[in-house]
């Protein structure tokens, strides 16, 4: 496993980040720990999840599952970085969703309750809240820090000009600000080109890429159908109508490479300035073994060339559509 700094910062992380959105609803909590024990022995050691997941409100489901491996011991909670979020609703009362000062305090400690353990590495805001002041969420952020609970901070799903306003203003506090940022960057959707990966690289903050096979259509979904006869689920199929020609393309390309498809989409992320690790999220053990190769893999100019050509991308704003 190849390893980096997140960010600007001096904490090392594995080029892989382990996603586990699926722990609880589609994989059960002993093939959970299967995979995350495989996943540390494997080098991989940054973890990501989420207050919401396991997708029953305010049941917290993957957090707990964690909680429960990290529970096992030998040095589990140790050698993982941990990182997990906030912002959406874990309740249906006032104050249970967003990041006002309250909902920061109360949900870092319930996550902290279901997570087993004293400190959150990684704490990741969800989404951006246009309702609370950046001077709260940054007054909030610094006491948890202080507190030994939280040691970064980091966002998902912002714009490039909320990492510019969050950054602006942990600076006139003297608060190192965020350190990462997940977007939602794969081959097909590269619309954080224009603007939140020139924001992030300037502010020296790690990117951290999502669905980075966007949803299974970067992982061979046309050969499965061939293979299988099985089409795959109604989201996947109508993107997969709309972008036929393309996928048909890059399934090829990555066949001359004499690679797995999606083992073609991670290594393009990885060869990405700003990407510090894509988060994968595997549903099965073999699932992560596939991945795991990808770090291996370097694509050479040319095939970096003829992947723009089936998935064009954009230059930085306003480049990309003004003169």
């Amino acid at each position: 496993m190849e390893y980096t700094h997140l960010g600007r910062t001096g904490l090392s992380v594995s080029r892989l980040c382990l996603g586990t959105m699926n722990f609880g609803p589609q994989t059960s909590e002993a093939d959970a720990h299967l995979i995350m024990d495989t996943a540390l022995e494997q080098g991989v050691n940054f973890f990501d999840t989420a207050n919401v997941y396991g997708w029953v409100q305010g049941e917290g489901i993957t957090e707990k599952i964690i909680g429960n491996w990290f529970a096992q011991g030998g040095g589990r909670r140790e050698k993982t970085v941990l990182a997990t979020k906030l912002y959406g609703a874990m309740g249906d009362w006032p104050n249970q969703r967003g990041l006002s000062a309250l909902a920061i305090r109360r949900e870092v400690e319930a996550s902290l309750r279901r997570l087993q353990t004293d400190h959150i590495d990684l704490y990741q805001m969800h989404h951006i809240d246009r309702d609370t002041p950046w001077d709260e969420v940054w007054q909030a952020m610094e006491q948890l820090v202080a507190q030994g609970k939280v040691l970064y901070v980091g966002s998902s799903n912002f714009g490039g000009w909320h990492l510019a306003q969050a950054q602006e203003t942990a600076r006139a506090r003297h608060f190192l600000g965020l350190v990462s940022e997940q977007s939602y960057y794969n081959l097909l959707r590269r619309t954080v080109e224009l603007e939140v990966l020139p924001a992030a690289e300037h502010y020296g903050i790690g990117v951290l890429p999502w669905s980075p096979l966007c949803g299974g259509l970067l992982g061979g979904v046309l050969r499965k159908e061939r293979e299988t006869g099985r089409r795959a689920g109604e989201r996947v199929s109508a993107d997969l109508e709309k972008h036929h020609e393309q996928i048909a393309a890059y399934e090829e390309f990555a066949a001359e490479l004499g690679h797995e498809p999606g083992e073609v989409a991670l290594a393009w992320l990885l060869s990405r300035s700003a990407v510090t690790a894509p988060i994968v999220g595997p549903r099965t053990l073999q699932q992560l073994e596939s991945a795991l190769a990808a770090v291996e893999l370097t694509l050479d100019q040319k095939a970096l060339d003829r992947l723009d050509e089936i998935f064009p991308g954009h230059r930085p704003a306003p480049e990309d559509y003004a003169w």
